[in-house]
């Protein structure tokens, strides 16, 4: 058996509808939060070469850690981000997973020699990610990140305020 490429689940992302309503569910129903919501848009996302047409799109997306994982939810801005394709076509659920492991250009690279492709990606606030086609063989997309040691970043909005 070969060394793994990916040794960590760091975050799973659904995609919803409504931010608000399900940030509120998780926190009123299950005790889950709080919330740091970002805006991801083509002003403050640089994009990432990805293995296809570049789309401009924005969203909002909410994060809280559950254990040593990340929950990540986030609600398409648009009609035509990969965000949005996912709602059209499968309805609200697991959209990704990030992974740790091996670096992120050697991830990539491992990737691409196994026939994957960048299908979204970009640099926000210092950090580099980009989404692998592993959906095709492993049954999910995978995310995979650059995140320099040290980096922090601040939220637009807090939920539920403080």
């Amino acid at each position: 058996m070969r060394e793994p490429v990916f040794t960590e689940t760091l975050q799973i992302a659904m995609v919803v509808r409504d931010l608000e309503a399900t940030m509120r569910t998780y926190v009123e129903d299950y005790g889950i939060g709080p919330w740091q919501i970002y805006e991801f848009r083509p002003d403050n996302v640089a994009r990432l070469g990805e293995d296809g047409p570049e789309i401009d799109s924005a969203c909002r997306l909410a994060l809280t850690r559950v254990g040593s994982v990340f929950w990540e939810l986030i609600q398409p801005l648009d009609d035509r981000s990969i965000y949005a394709e996912f709602l059209a076509s499968k309805g609200e659920g697991v959209h990704h997973v990030a992974v740790g492991g091996r670096g992120f250009e050697e991830t990539l690279a491992v990737a691409r020699a196994n026939g994957r492709r960048v299908i979204h990606g970009g640099v926000y606030d210092g950090a580099t990610f980009a989404y692998l086609s592993t959906d095709e063989d492993l049954k999910v997309v995978t995310e995979i990140f650059d995140w320099p040691d040290g980096l922090e970043q601040e939220p637009d909005a807090v939920y539920p305020p403080a």
